[in-house]
């Protein structure tokens, strides 16, 4: 037995066990968000992906300027594995405040294997509300994918997957 089976293992029964509970105790809408919780804990774990290359080492640099980024306040939510890299969904979310002193002022989605690893860029104002961005992306091959959220005050945190992907969605 392998170890990522071994934490697959321990997070369905995780899983299994919070969705007992909610359905025991608050019915099935509380069983659905007992779900959505335990699936969101099952994340890799807490270590940053290494920098695969040259150029999204350039992207770091140039748009992070060495800036330390940390993991949490952000939550990136993807099929772990797409079928098609042609046409990918993502939906980020944030639950760092967004007043007029301190918010979200940018998202930048980078795909580590993609020919332009910086796929996007979001710049925000605190008008918008709180931090909710859908949109579909293209995938060149396997890679993990970063969401990197830059406050007003310039503190930098993120949310890390490594997503499959079978069909070269970048030509």
């Amino acid at each position: 037995m392998a170890v990522n089976d071994s934490i697959e293992r321990r997070a369905f029964l995780q899983a299994c066990g919070i969705v007992g509970l909610a359905v025991a105790t608050e019915g099935l809408a509380g069983a659905r968000q007992g779900l959505a919780a335990a699936v969101r804990v099952t994340r890799p774990g807490p270590d940053d992906p290494p920098i695969p290359n040259e150029i999204v080492q350039r992207i770091f640099t140039e748009r992070f300027q060495g800036r330390t980024v940390q993991r949490g306040h952000v939550t990136l939510d993807m099929p772990t594995m797409a079928e098609d890299g042609r046409y990918v969904p993502v939906i980020i979310e944030s639950d760092l405040p967004m007043g007029a002193d301190q918010y979200v002022k940018s998202v930048f989605l980078i795909v580590d294997h993609n020919p332009d690893p910086l796929v996007t860029a979001f710049h925000l104002s605190p008008a918008l509300g709180p931090v909710t961005i859908q949109t579909r992306i293209k995938m060149k091959r396997t890679s993990w994918i970063r969401a990197i959220a830059e406050t007003s005050g310039g503190e930098l945190w993120a949310d890390y997957l490594k997503v499959e992907t079978t069909l070269n969605g970048c030509g």
